[in-house]
This record gives C-alpha cells, sequence and structure tokens, in this order.
C-alpha cells in the first residue's frame, strides 16, 4: 500500500534529510584538532615534498613549528632558542598522535650561501628529538629531511630566507657600494694616550745681559719672529765700557812693547846694547800680548766686541737663534742684572708631543716607536717617533713621561695645545681580517654581507684586534670570501626595506 503524500509533507521530509547532511558535514569538519604553539620558532617559503614522495604544503604543528606528513606519518620542525643557542627539535606523529621520538631516526641537512652542506643527526631528549649541533644565524638555508620509521623512508624538504637582499652588479655601481675579498692582513695594535704640545726645550735658549746695565732700547716683542744674529735690546753699561777701556789699554801697551822689542832685537843684532835689554824687551812684549789676549776673551764671553768709534757703553743683545719670542721681561729704562731672564726665544719648528703613561702601560712604549698625534680642537695629524721615555714614575700621579718629535713647519702645533697620541704597540700577521667599513650592525648581531652570486647575506662575525683600517675576524667569514666595504650601509638599509627580518 503506497503512502499517500500531498506536496507540503514531501517538501518538509526533503528540508530535513539537507538539515542532517549540513549538520553531518559541520561536525566532521569542526572534529579535525588546530595546532597550538607553545615555542619560538622560524617560518620561511612553501616547503615542498622529495622527488619521490607525495608533497604536501606544511602546516603549522602543536608546538609552532613547521609540520610534514606523509602516509600519516608527521614530523614537525622547530627550532628552539629560548635561554639556549638556537637547536632543532623534531616531533613525530602517526596519524596525528604522538609517537616515542627513539622509534624514528633522522637526520637533517642544511645548506647554505657559500658553505659546504651542515647534517644534523638527533637523539631523543624528553618528547622530542634534539639537534647534535647550534643552528647558527642566519637562519637562512635550505632544509633536507630524511626520517626512518617502521622500516619505511620520509622525505621532506623546505627553505627559509632571512637577512639576504639581492642587488646586481649594476645597482652595486649606482650604490658605490665597493666589494673586496677577506683574506689575510697585518693589523698594527695601537695604544691611546693623551698628551699635551710642549716647546721642543732641546731648541729653546734663554737670553741674559751677562752684564749690569740700563735699557736704551728693545725693539723685539714677544710674539715675534726673529733670525739668529737679530739685535733684541740695547743697553748702556758702565762694565762694558770698563772692559773695552782695559781691552784699548792693552792694545796700546802691546804695540809700544813691540816698537820697544824690534828697536832691542835691533841693537843687540849690531852689537850696541847688551842682550839683557833685549830679553827684557822681548818678555814685555809678551806680557802685552797675553793682556791684550785676556782682555778680548772676556769682551768675547759677553759678546760685546769693540766697534770702531762706537759708543763704549753700548751693549747690543742679540738673538742667539732663529725662533719666535715666546716671552719679554724688559722694558726702556730699566736697569737689569747681569743674570737677569729678559727673554725667552724658541726654534718652533719642531714641537714635543708630551704624554702621560699610566704604570700598566709602561712596558708597552719604547723609544723608537711610531705614533700617530691627532688634535682635540681641530682636524690636524702629524706622526713621529717616540725618542723619550721617562725612567721614573710620579710619587702622586703614579705615571711617566714619554715624548714625540713632531715636525712643525707650518706653526699648526701650538704649546699648550691638548691631543691624543697613538702608538704602534705591536703589528701582527692575522689570517682574516676586513676593511672596518664593512662591519656593521643587525638586531643584536654584528656583521659583515658576504656576497653569493647577486645575493648579499648579513654574516654574524667574531672580530678580534682592529687598527682602524682592517679588522681581524675570528669567525663567522673565510679567507677569499667576498664581502661589501665601502658604503656596505646601504645594503642595511635595503635589509630593512625588503623586511627580510627574523621569523619566529
Amino acid at each position: 500500500m503506497k503512502p499517500n503524500l500531498n506536496k507540503t509533507q514531501t517538501f518538509s521530509i526533503v528540508l530535513v534529510l539537507g538539515i542532517g547532511v549540513v549538520l553531518a558535514w559541520l561536525i566532521f569538519g569542526m572534529g579535525k584538532p588546530q595546532p597550538e604553539g607553545d615555542e619560538e620558532t622560524h617560518g620561511g617559503p612553501a616547503e615542498t615534498a622529495g622527488p619521490n614522495d607525495i608533497a604536501n604544503a606544511p602546516q603549522k604543528g602543536p608546538h609552532g613549528g613547521k609540520l610534514f606528513t606523509q602516509d600519516g606519518y608527521g614530523v614537525e620542525v622547530t627550532i628552539f632558542e629560548q635561554g639556549v643557542e638556537p637547536q632543532f627539535r623534531l616531533y613525530t606523529t602517526q596519524d596525528g598522535k604522538p609517537l616515542d621520538p627513539a622509534a624514528s631516526q633522522i637526520t637533517l641537512t642544511l645548506e647554505r650561501l657559500g658553505r659546504p652542506p651542515q647534517v644534523f643527526t638527533f637523539a631523543k631528549e624528553h618528547d622530542y628529538l634534539k639537534g647534535d649541533a647550534v643552528v647558527e644565524e642566519p637562519h637562512s638555508f635550505k632544509v633536507a629531511i630524511a626520517a626512518q620509521y617502521a622500516n619505511k623512508p620520509y622525505r621532506f624538504t623546505y627553505e627559509q630566507v632571512e637577512a639576504r637582499v639581492t642587488l646586481t652588479d649594476q645597482q652595486l655601481g649606482q650604490h658605490n657600494v665597493e666589494v673586496l675579498t677577506a683574506g689575510p692582513a697585518r693589523i698594527e695594535s695601537a695604544l691611546q694616550l693623551i698628551g699635551e704640545i710642549r716647546l721642543n726645550e732641546d731648541r729653546m735658549v734663554h737670553v741674559v745681559p751677562r752684564l749690569t746695565g740700563v735699557v736704551e732700547s728693545s725693539a723685539a716683542n714677544a710674539g715675534d719672529r726673529v733670525r739668529k744674529g737679530q739685535v733684541l735690546a740695547v743697553i748702556s753699561s758702565q762694565a762694558l765700557a770698563d772692559q773695552r777701556s782695559e781691552l784699548l789699554a792693552a792694545q796700546q801697551r802691546l804695540a809700544l812693547a813691540r816698537t820697544t822689542f824690534e828697536r832691542e832685537k835691533k841693537l843687540w843684532q849690531e852689537k850696541i846694547s847688551a842682550e839683557q835689554d833685549y830679553l827684557q824687551a822681548r818678555n814685555a812684549m809678551q806680557e802685552a800680548e797675553i793682556a791684550v789676549q785676556n782682555a778680548r776673551q772676556k769682551l768675547a764671553s759677553l759678546r760685546g766686541g769693540l766697534r770702531a768709534g762706537g759708543d763704549l757703553t753700548r751693549y747690543e743683545i742679540r738673538s742667539p737663534i732663529d725662533g719666535i719670542v715666546v716671552e719679554k721681561h724688559i722694558s726702556l729704562g730699566e736697569a737689569v742684572k747681569d743674570d737677569a731672564n729678559i727673554f725667552v726665544i724658541a726654534d718652533l719648528s719642531t714641537v714635543w708631543a708630551e704624554m702621560t703613561i699610566y704604570a700598566k702601560d709602561l712596558n708597552a712604549v719604547k723609544v723608537g716607536q711610531k705614533a700617530t698625534v691627532k688634535a682635540t680642537a681641530f682636524e690636524s695629524q702629524s706622526s713621529g717617533a717616540v725618542s723619550y721615555v721617562g725612567a721614573l714614575v710620579g710619587e702622586q700621579t703614579r705615571t711617566a713621561k714619554a715624548r714625540v718629535v713632531l715636525p712643525n713647519p707650518k706653526g699648526i702645533w701650538r704649546p699648550g695645545l691638548p691631543v691624543n697620541v697613538e702608538l704602534v704597540a705591536d703589528e701582527v700577521e692575522v689570517p682574516v681580517a676586513v676593511s672596518t667599513e664593512a662591519i656593521q650592525t643587525v638586531r643584536d648581531w654584528t656583521v659583515v654581507f658576504g656576497r653569493y652570486g647577486e645575493s648579499f647575506e648579513a654574516r654574524p662575525v667574531e672580530l678580534g684586534r682592529s687598527d682602524g683600517k682592517f679588522t681581524e675576524v675570528i669567525k663567522g667569514l673565510s679567507a677569499g670570501e667576498r664581502y661589501a666595504a665601502k658604503n656596505s650601509f646601504l645594503i642595511k638599509a635595503d635589509l630593512g626595506k625588503s623586511g627580510a627580518s627574523h621569523d619566529h
């Protein structure tokens, strides 16, 4: 017997069946577990499976890593770096359920730009497999995963890029970025000291009158440049007049003694006078010669020789060297003593850079060391060698003094000017060094941008000694690798624009 259904009943049955189908789809769809991330990980572009496996784009696993599955077997790859050096941690599953980590044998191969492949092996730790090496920054590489579980192999691959930009040779030329090759270099380790420019005391004189007198004139003033022999001042000195008079008298006596000697000699030779008269005349002449010589030496010590027809009291004080009058202590009409310090003249064609050396640095400073002196008040520098190292350490300061003789033909180095002195303490040959211009900072890394094809990638480096021009690379870059030197900061700027940041 067929049921008698009207149109209304038929429509109701169809509606109920449709609602049931929708509810069943929602129930099965919502029943799939959702991943929850609880570890710091790194992501990247879409990953692909190996050529002999089914390709599955990685999902985010329950531990926040990249989840790869094939035939129900799953491997979640995380890079954990909370409180430890970055390390791979792998979690394995079967049909979504955790497996004993020891049941899987997994190796992971990293391929970086300009580096040989690095193979990681894993051992069980807690509920995961831990890699046997640190995952060095930057985390920019291709990854190949080889897993085996229940005698069945599985292969997965993926790639992620970090701290990398691409620049063609044409773009490098437009930005004037210089590319050099890392390699051996001679590094000069330097000692930084503070100092002060001082007069070269070996080229400085104190001018004294050498006799008493009254100042009649003084042509030279402080700051004047004078030549050797130039008249600085004129003094009227009675003591000089006495010395000159003594010389004139001695010369007159000598002339008379010579005449008498010549006459007595002739008379003795002609047998007219006795030999005794001849010998007395000769003795008198010799005594007169000694008196003249003595008077001349006295005047020579005063540098006050006789002037024909001149004033016997006039005493000219002359400059003993070429130089600058740095001090003047004399004025017109002043009565000066013979030991008064009336002028100080310094030859400023050379000066001393005197530096302070702390006790801990004394053994590093030696006579003959090369030194570079830089002014603190303006842009100027000069080079010289250490000419003196003090033998004593100050009782109060606990420091010693050393100095460098600097050429000063243009008078740039003025006494009293504070300076910084850089001494070359040692020279060493290092196996790998880069131009100091190449060193940049990215995040909390000190980096050099390595050149690989048309790509530049930040290479975190550990640095050693530096002399300002070149810096030793202890770790992070190998000899023969090319890197960005001049204008490398432009690559850092492009890196910021590209958004190639640390992916967690």
